[in-house]
């Protein structure tokens, strides 16, 4: 059964007192997270020729699952009004923005996911709005205010598919493989999947019992993250530790999603990450969601499986499916098409 939650948001400014569904429960005697330290890429240097830049590439997407990239063509501008546009956004009165909300448990719209969640609740609201295929847009739940909001995402979500052409180039080579590999899992708008996610995290007096989002991987071939410019809040977990990873203001984080886990034959990790919440200021990011079509069969690249590296997952379509069907198991769901030897 459907059950609405209020928005985040609207429990922060009302001034009552956090609902206990939001508190999560204690893990014990965890350490406090360490500050992550690893280079940044240099988009502009990715190319095949470019060992070096190649080398850190894999290295960070082996080590940590994700990677800050800068000179990646986007101007700073840009940058600034996407985030400006997404604060502006979620400012409205309540009124306005009620008028893009999510429809029963769907996903997309303005809201929150809470009425799906598991447990304990997230201290988040969300925008979440399909772009690619452009026949799948539901402008119903585009926002009109700002005026200038859907210009922007049209446009930032060009750039991006430009960014993810040379991620993808990126990582085949830095595997050995032909640098096309890659790109026949995201290269058809009309076929393959973007989705834009704007994330918005009130302030909490009681930060340190709740969380933004709570520990995830995305089901996705790859995320492009846009950090607030000022308060930090994403973290990755790493041999049981938190790291924390830091705002570089004009980089953009690329995170591994499960379904290139699963064509790198497990080489390129999906990380387990959150969202933290500040107790004195507001935070935004925006995801960028790339999923191949449903229609794609997914599975290792056989380039990568060999003696000394056998096939780890099995090959399907619409891995959708089973990520949906195994958020209710906790567990890590590219752990339902796994192949247990």
């Amino acid at each position: 059964m459907f059950v609405a939650h209020l928005p985040v948001q609207e429990i922060f400014e009302s001034g009552k007192i956090v609902p206990k569904e939001y508190i999560q429960p204690k893990d014990g005697d965890k350490l406090p997270p360490l500050l992550m330290n690893y280079e940044t890429i240099d988009c502009s240097l990715l190319s095949i020729s470019n060992h070096e830049e190649l080398a850190k590439l894999r290295c960070a997407l082996i080590t940590w699952g994700c990677a800050q990239i800068v000179n990646h063509g986007i101007p700073e501008s840009v940058l600034d009004e996407v985030r400006e546009m997404s604060k502006q956004f979620f400012k409205l009165p309540m009124e306005e923005k009620q008028k893009y909300s999510s429809k029963g448990n769907e996903l997309e719209g303005y809201g929150n996911t809470n009425a799906i969640q598991q447990g304990s609740l997230n201290w988040n609201d969300k925008l979440h709005l399909h772009v690619y295929p452009q026949q799948k847009r539901q402008l119903q739940f585009w926002p009109q205010n700002p005026h200038h909001f859907r210009a922007t995402l049209e446009e930032y979500s060009k750039q991006n598919k430009k960014i993810l052409r040379i991620i993808l180039k990126a990582m085949a080579c830095s595997l050995n493989l032909k640098e096309e590999e890659f790109l026949e899992l995201w290269k058809d708008e009309d076929k393959d999947n973007l989705h834009a996610r704007f994330n918005y995290y009130p302030p909490c007096p009681m930060y340190d019992q709740v969380v933004g989002l709570k520990p995830h991987e995305d089901g996705t071939l790859i995320t492009i993250l846009l950090q607030d410019k000022q308060v930090e809040g994403l973290q990755i977990l790493k041999d049981n530790q938190w790291f924390q990873v830091p705002i570089i203001p004009h980089a953009l984080i690329i995170l591994v999603g499960d379904q290139m886990e699963i064509i790198s034959n497990g080489i390129f990790k999906s990380p387990t990450h959150k969202a933290i919440v500040n107790p004195q200021s507001d935070r935004i990011s925006l995801a960028m969601l790339f999923i191949p079509s449903k229609d794609k069969e997914i599975g290792p690249i056989h380039e990568l499986i060999n003696q000394e590296s056998p096939q780890l997952y099995k090959r399907f379509k619409d891995y959708g499916q089973y990520f949906k069907q195994n958020i209710p198991s906790g567990k890590r769901q590219i752990d339902a098409v796994k192949i247990h030897n």
